[in-house]
């Protein structure tokens, strides 16, 4: 039986995308593994939740799936069955009885037409599922997420991903037992038998966006009976940072600058994210929240080259002063009159450094 996504997420199948990944991190949370650790049906329900987070989060295989269920994965298919069935894969679209009945037949991997000529029609979706054209049928495609950190994103990274292959065989770990030191083994779950594991590591390319998915070409689940092995999808999302905020391939970053070199001008350090700072000049009257934009030192771009570093002044006014601090900025106010100088615009134009 097909298993509703939205019902997974207990979402509505109108949802917004903001619900859906709030009731995601909701779900994910409650059933972490870490949270509920050695409870199988706790781990399950957390797989199902990413399954479904992993469909509906992205617009284009939602789409697939509001259209044609638990089938969306081959949707490309149908659709292209429907065109040659003028409309639709039942026959809609203004084409007579025998073209529905065509097309039905070529849903479930009949002859179709071709077939009263005598000639070998194409496989519908059930060949494709079932393998019935002679046993072949295409591996499964696998898809993994994994998180990485803005600066991983920054250098690239990668990661060594676990897939399941070939039948079940007795399990290495308990042989075959069950159990291993009087408790369930961990490995099998108690049944005595496991998929072999295969460890495939993936390169995380430089400069990769958040939900950016890497395709790893035939690395997926094996083939019947000589057919093509699926492919390795393999879904990146890039966690927030503290300090730096990624715009695109810009980052943007505040940092202090004290209130004298803010109005006389001064020098402030700069970090950036391939490490170490830079020194940036501030110029007499710089007022709070004034951009400046150092060029070439944000994220790698796919076409070559770096976005910018953004940087915007935050005005650093000092919790405590002595006493001849104090009258220098008693005989300052007093030199601008009661009303404090009447400020300024804040946040004037970018400049490029």
């Amino acid at each position: 039986m097909a298993t509703d996504l939205y019902g997974v997420l207990g979402v509505p199948r109108d949802a917004s995308a903001k619900q859906i990944r709030e009731a995601y991190r909701g779900l994910a949370r409650r059933f972490h593994p870490d949270v509920n650790p050695g409870d199988a049906d706790s781990e399950e329900r957390f797989k199902e939740v990413n399954a479904a987070h992993e469909v509906l989060s992205d617009p284009d295989s939602r789409s697939k799936y509001d259209r044609y269920g638990d089938q969306w994965r081959h949707a490309d298919e149908l659709e292209a069955m429907g065109r040659r069935g003028g409309g639709s894969p039942f026959g809609g679209g203004g084409g007579d009885a025998s073209d529905m009945f065509s097309n039905f037949d070529g849903l479930f991997g009949g002859r179709g037409r071709a077939g009263a000529r005598g000639e070998s029609g194409g496989g519908g979706i059930f060949d494709t599922l079932f393998g019935r054209r002679g046993g072949r049928r295409r591996g499964q495609d696998v898809e993994h997420t994994t998180q990485i950190s803005l600066e991983e994103a920054y250098r690239g990274a990668s990661r060594t991903i676990e897939v399941r292959e070939g039948s079940a065989e007795q399990c290495r770990i308990c042989a075959g037992e069950g159990t291993l030191a009087g408790a369930t083994c961990h490995a099998c779950r108690g049944t005595g038998s496991a998929t072999p594991l295969r460890r495939l590591e993936v390169t995380i390319p430089p400069g990769i966006a958040d939900g950016t998915r890497i395709r790893v070409a035939g690395k997926g689940g094996e083939g019947v009976a000589g057919a093509a092995a699926g492919d390795l999808f393999l879904r990146v999302r890039v966690n927030g940072h503290s300090r730096f905020t990624r715009d695109g391939d810009d980052i943007l970053v505040q940092v202090d600058v004290p209130v004298s070199d803010a109005v006389l001008g001064g020098e402030v350090r700069v970090p950036t994210l391939k490490g170490g700072e830079l020194a940036l000049k501030i110029p007499p009257g710089t007022q709070g929240g004034h951009g400046f934009r150092l060029a070439g030192q944000g994220m790698p771009k796919r076409g070559g080259g770096f976005g910018d570093l953004r940087v915007e002044v935050r005005l650093r006014v000092p919790e405590q002063i002595t006493e001849e601090q104090r009258a220098l900025f008693e005989q300052l106010r007093s030199s601008q009159g009661s009303g404090g100088g009447g400020g300024g615009d804040v946040g004037g134009e970018e400049s490029e450094r």
